[in-house]
């Protein structure tokens, strides 16, 4: 891990990591909370859509050369209807969000602070861009009783609080995928965390 490194990538740029990347997700997501059984097909043709964005931005922890985890973030303008939807139903200006669609890093390379990297890069490269007043992402619920919840699980809700997003009681998103083991895809619901793009963030350590 002496050789560990983060890059940022913008737009067509990330393309030669892209099949990297797609191992990646598929990798790390097939966990809880999202126990999702992808394909790279599928995979590669997603990250794609984000290389296409010259406003999108790719933020990648490598070890040597190898890529052990990654973080991106796209204008929501020129993510897909799905995300953009429940803030148009809501009446907020899509223009204005800048919004981040993973974090993803093997579990050898957690606790090193990559993941604060991850979210300061993609603040960071929104705030550069100019004319967002929100940064947002969404992540899956699931029942805290769900019997695949592993005992030693940590929600990542005290991280993300500390970095100042709050989530919404009233803006959600519905994602069908096929879980691990099933034959079919099902529908699963995802609640967005907001925060003002120039917000302070908590300095106090989080219970």
């Amino acid at each position: 891990m002496n050789a560990l490194r983060v890059i940022t990538c913008t737009g067509p740029a990330v393309a030669p990591h892209l099949d990297d990347l797609a191992r990646l997700r598929l990798a790390v997501f097939r966990d809880w909370p999202y126990l999702y059984e992808g394909d790279a097909a599928y995979e590669r043709d997603y990250l794609e859509a984000y290389a296409r964005s010259p406003r999108s931005v790719f933020v990648l922890a490598l070890d040597g050369e190898r890529v052990v985890g990654a973080s991106t973030g796209i204008p929501l303008g020129d993510d897909q209807a799905a995300f953009q939807a429940p803030f148009r139903a809501r009446g907020d200006a899509i223009e204005t969000v800048f919004y981040f669609g993973e974090s993803v890093l093997l579990p050898a390379y957690r606790g090193r602070g990559i993941g604060h990297r991850f979210f300061d890069e993609r603040e960071a490269h929104a705030r550069a861009l100019g004319g967002f007043a929100l940064t947002a992402f969404c992540a899956v619920e699931r029942a805290a009783d769900d019997p695949r919840r592993p005992a030693d699980y940590r929600p990542n809700d005290a991280f993300w609080r500390k970095r100042g997003y709050v989530p919404q009681d009233d803006l959600f998103c519905e994602l069908a995928w096929r879980e691990v083991g099933a034959t079919a895809p099902v529908p699963h619901r995802l609640r967005f965390w907001l925060r003002p793009l120039d917000a302070p963030r908590m300095t106090a350590p989080c219970p």
